[in-house]
């Protein structure tokens, strides 16, 4: 009787992505979306008020992108599907 072993490889990137406790949720600059439709997003979603809302869109306008929540990965994931589904682009860092 044998006994196998199977090994799994990672990249530094998913080592590293792995250890940490903080995500961040950043939403990217496209040609699609309105400004209303962002703030809308930010307001229904993430609670932010009007005026933080706006903000949010601007930096998102000027900078290309903008952090708009942090805490653990998985719940930084349910956060992007839900925007992605409301047709933003996000990613999760």
């Amino acid at each position: 009787m044998s006994t196998e072993t199977k090994e799994e490889t990672f990249t530094l990137e998913e080592i590293l992505t792995s250890l940490k406790t903080v995500h961040r949720l950043i939403l990217w600059n496209d040609d699609v979306n309105t400004f209303d439709h962002v703030i809308h997003c930010m307001m229904k979603y993430l609670d932010y008020s009007e005026n933080q809302a706006e903000k949010i869109a601007w930096e998102v306008h000027n900078k290309g992108k903008c952090a708009v929540l942090e805490g653990s990965f998985t719940e930084m994931e349910i956060y992007r599907k839900i925007l992605q589904q409301e047709g933003l682009t996000v990613s999760v860092d």
